[in-house]
């Protein structure tokens, strides 16, 4: 594709989903609610689901029944179990729930732990959570210690990041939500996490990191966020802390462009072919690239969508042992049964009074939304 047709095409994709170009290049997101933030999200999860097209068509048969129909959900009986992901079973499960995320999936880096939260009275999903190594520079964690010389990587390293957290259809209706983050805060949380990486050395550096899981971060999906807001145990600890929100920039919404900005490049005698440290980095390198080249600002890539960002305390002491003034962490003592509990009182409840509709979903939905015909449309 030569250079100026490729230009008139980013142009008129950004437009396509709702950003407004200004005269300096630069970007304004649509305005309003949440479904106008899910629009410009969706090329980019429609690419995946094409990418996972052949697989789908020989899995989603078996694991469709592990979703639930509305009318095979009992409020009063749920039985919330916190399974880690550990077999191909499991894997394949939490890969086709992820699927049904308004936003698009990465498989993370570094550290990581995966969970699927199911319901013990029917034996379906009610949702996931998936923590992934930290970002090594983040200014709203950062902004809170101050790190002794020499050991931010160590402290932060002992830190993770939310990288998925949701229910599942129709649990998501009946605040499933908040369950899931609920379990992000958990003993067993920590637990899995010093089974996991207890004694196990770091990829690049070989060094042993003391196994504390000491806190959780996490940025919402569109602007300011519905689960985290008011999530509190026993009405005394507060679960997720706000700490503001982020600059706005990514690369999610060129991604859809991403092959036809390498074949680009690569016509230009620009190699972008991969190797070590192929990820997030290169592939914002490689649009960067790409766009300078194309004649258009880098700053296409600050799409102005700022998502609030929350730190789960697993410390009571948690600037003193960030800071280096404690040795040793002092854990919350938060069993998953007792957050079940207060969730089921607080929230779940509560809300079986207040709305409907999610007796009606039925889980055959799941195909319409995932599955594309050969013409390029939903079954």
């Amino acid at each position: 594709m030569e250079a100026a047709e490729l230009r008139a095409v980013v142009l008129d994709r950004l437009r396509d989903v709702g950003f407004v170009i200004k005269e300096d290049g630069t970007l304004c997101p649509p305005s309003g609610n949440k479904e106008a933030l899910r629009q410009i999200h969706r090329p980019a999860t429609r690419l995946e689901i094409i990418a996972h097209q052949e697989w789908l068509r020989r899995h989603l048969s078996r694991y469709l029944s592990f979703f639930a129909n509305g009318g095979e959900v009992e409020p009063e009986r749920i039985e919330p179990v916190l399974v880690e992901v550990t077999t191909q079973k499991h894997c394949d499960l939490f890969r086709l729930a992820r699927l049904l995320w308004s936003i698009p999936f990465s498989k993370g880096y570094g550290r990581r732990l995966r969970f699927l939260i199911t319901d013990r009275a029917n034996n379906k999903l009610i949702g996931l959570l998936a923590l992934q190594s930290p970002p090594l520079d983040f200014p709203a964690r950062d902004r809170l210690f101050h790190y002794p010389p020499g050991r931010k990587t160590e402290l932060v390293n002992q830190t993770m990041d939310i990288q998925t957290l949701g229910a599942v259809p129709p649990y998501d209706r009946l605040l499933g939500g908040k369950l899931i983050a609920l379990a992000a805060a958990s003993n067993e949380v920590r637990q899995a996490y010093r089974h996991k990486y207890a004694g196990r050395a770091t990829e690049i550096e070989r060094r042993i990191l003391p196994p504390h899981l000491v806190a959780l971060t996490t940025t919402s999906a569109f602007g300011r966020s519905s689960i985290y807001h008011r999530l509190r145990y026993n009405n005394g600890i507060h679960i997720a802390e706000s700490l503001g929100y982020t600059e706005g920039y990514g690369a999610f919404h060129l991604m859809e462009l991403y092959p036809l900005f390498r074949a680009f490049l690569e016509s230009q005698g620009i190699s972008t072919r991969g190797g070590f440290g192929v990820g997030p980095r290169r592939k914002w390198q490689t649009m960067v690239r790409a766009l300078e080249r194309l004649g258009l600002s880098s700053d296409l890539l600050r799409h102005g969508v700022k998502r609030e960002v929350f730190l789960f305390r697993l410390v009571d002491n948690l600037e003193a042992y960030m800071e280096g003034r404690d040795a040793e962490p002092v854990y919350r003592n938060l069993p998953f049964s007792e957050l079940v509990a207060w969730w089921r009182e607080r929230w779940l409840l509560p809300r079986v009074e207040r709305v409907d509709g999610w007796r009606a979903w039925r889980r055959e939905e799941i195909t319409s939304l995932l599955l594309i015909d050969n013409d390029g449309t939903e079954p």
